[in-house]
């Protein structure tokens, strides 16, 4: 007897329309019933070809199957915004709360079956040792800021963005293209963010150009502006990026969405991170806000920045010295160099042994100055 299937079938028919055999007869030659013999038959009468081959048994409609308008729709904000499965559902139940949203089982199996599931390799986790954790409990405690990389516009000149966020609420409060990482450029940008949502409590940056030098406590002009205007600087530790790992995170979501590919000069890339930073503040969930939006989260600052810098004020114990134009100032009999970025400012003297002293400026220990080797010191080993 034979065994493939579509012989069978094949058999099964030949030997039915020769007459020879009734149906019965037909049906235990070829070991089957007589509802599946009469089937065959059908089949093989309606199409030659098609009806000896096996049929899927799959159903031809699945009543748990996502419809087409909403995978059309998850389809579109996906290439739209680039997001994963997580986001893509919280936006589809904004924008048609009266849909019912898939599972992110289902829409990764959507992303995946039209070739749009990035799949990534799972990293190993290295816990950095001592790294500083920041707590924010209110808007406006702590702001991060950045150089995002830069990258070459299609002009082929530079675009170096400048990127402070609010680390409590995650709002994007500058994304700046400029020229340079230098200080003429960065300052404006600060002065102008400051004059729209008033000053923080710190600000949080590397070591790099424009934020920190290489000087004692790594003074430079930008951070000793803020210091001027009652902004604590906080300066994570070289090569440790992970201590501003929220900021970096934002970074790869500004580097996919807005810069590749890059624009052709300066004023079509700023619109590029204009558009960015409007979706990541006031589209995008987070999943750190519970699916919230950053806009969602924060609110101005109360202390308004008004331009004017207070002069610093030390304890009557202190002894008050002025920075000159070279950057040294003179304590007893010797003069010592301390940091061109202090040039024409009053620094606060503090004797806590014999000989010994530290360097103030406003609330901030500098370092520490030992008179009888005249060595001074950094603010790391005070």
């Amino acid at each position: 007897m034979e065994t493939n299937p579509t012989k069978q079938r094949q058999a099964f028919y030949r030997d039915y329309v020769s007459g020879q055999w009734s149906m019965s007869e037909l049906c235990r030659r070829y070991q089957v019933s007589r509802p599946t013999g009469y089937k065959w038959i059908v089949r093989i009468e309606h199409d030659a070809q098609e009806g000896v081959k096996d049929r899927s048994r799959a159903p031809e409609h699945h009543p748990n199957r996502t419809p087409e308008h909403i995978e059309r729709e998850l389809l579109r904000l996906r290439v739209e915004y680039g997001w994963g499965a997580t986001k893509l559902r919280r936006m589809l139940a904004v924008r048609h709360p009266d849909w019912q949203v898939p599972a992110r089982s289902t829409v990764n199996d959507l992303l995946e079956e039209h070739g749009l599931l990035r799949k990534q390799r799972r990293r190993r986790v290295w816990e950095h040792p001592g790294s500083v954790r920041v707590q924010t409990t209110a808007p406006n405690q702590v702001w991060p800021a950045d150089f995002k990389g830069q990258f070459k516009m299609r002009n082929g000149e530079y675009c170096y963005p400048l990127t402070v966020t609010d680390h409590y609420s995650r709002m994007l409060l500058l994304c700046k293209g400029l020229p340079s990482v230098r200080t003429e450029g960065a300052k404006p940008a600060f002065r102008r963010l400051f004059e729209e949502c008033g000053l923080p409590d710190a600000i949080r940056t590397d070591n790099g150009a424009p934020f920190a030098s290489l000087g004692i406590a790594g003074l430079c002009e930008l951070n000793v502006w803020w210091m001027k205007l009652g902004i604590v600087h906080q300066r994570i530790r070289p090569s440790s990026p992970q201590e501003n790992g929220q900021h970096e995170r934002m970074h790869k979501d500004l580097k996919r969405e807005a810069t590749r590919p890059p624009a052709e000069d300066m004023p079509r890339q700023q619109k590029l991170l204009d558009k960015f930073r409007d979706r990541y503040n006031y589209e995008r969930p987070h999943e750190a806000l519970n699916d919230d939006r950053p806009a969602d989260h924060w609110k101005p600052s109360t202390k308004e920045y008004s331009g004017r810098l207070r002069r610093p004020e030390y304890p009557g114990h202190f002894e008050i010295r002025r920075v000159s134009a070279c950057g040294a100032f003179r304590l007893q009999s010797g003069q010592y160099f301390l940091s061109n970025a202090l040039k024409g400012e009053d620094i606060g003297m503090e004797e806590i042994d014999d000989g010994i002293w530290n360097i103030v400026y406003y609330n901030t220990i500098l370092g520490r100055i030992d008179r009888k080797t005249g060595r001074i010191t950094g603010q790391d080993k005070v």
